[in-house]
């Protein structure tokens, strides 16, 4: 399994991963449908300008697990006090065939090595179900973070 970096090229790909890992944890349709068509003009420049930037793993010619990355601005807080970023891992997609051979922790460590390449302290992600037990097994831990959508 060869790793690479994500590229312009891999627009479809992202959002084909992202579609499935939402539909995955329950979201319709209908919702995807209408995120993936905002969320592909959002992607394309920040591909470009290697503000989301992340990895793919391949099989032969075949992509077959991604994770997207960011280094997202934050104010200086306790558990990263002189830095305003934060590293933050998303769509991490590893295509039903290919689960459960350790993919996905390939996928995070690469993450971790590239946070620390560029020097972040912190990085933060939003777990699915699937996916927490990972997670967990690797470190990361529940923030008190609470959400609520306003005004929709």
């Amino acid at each position: 399994m060869e790793a690479r970096a994500l590229g312009v090229d891999d627009l479809e790909l992202v959002c084909r991963h992202r579609e499935a890992m939402f539909r995955e944890s329950g979201r319709s349709d209908d919702v995807l449908r209408t995120m993936t068509a905002q969320f592909r003009p959002w992607l394309a420049p920040r591909l470009r300008d290697g503000s989301y930037f992340g990895f793919v793993l391949m099989d032969g010619g075949e992509a077959v697990a991604g994770i997207g990355l960011m280094a997202i601005d934050w104010p200086p807080h306790p558990s990263h006090p002189t830095q305003d970023k934060r590293g933050y891992v998303l769509n991490v997609y590893v295509e039903q065939a290919y689960r459960k051979q350790g993919l996905g922790r390939r996928l995070m460590q690469l993450a971790e090595d590239e946070f620390a390449e560029r020097k972040l302290q912190f990085a933060i992600l939003h777990a699915t179900e699937m996916g927490r037990p990972l997670y967990v097994a690797l470190g990361w831990h529940a923030t008190t973070e609470m959400a609520k959508a306003v005004g929709a």
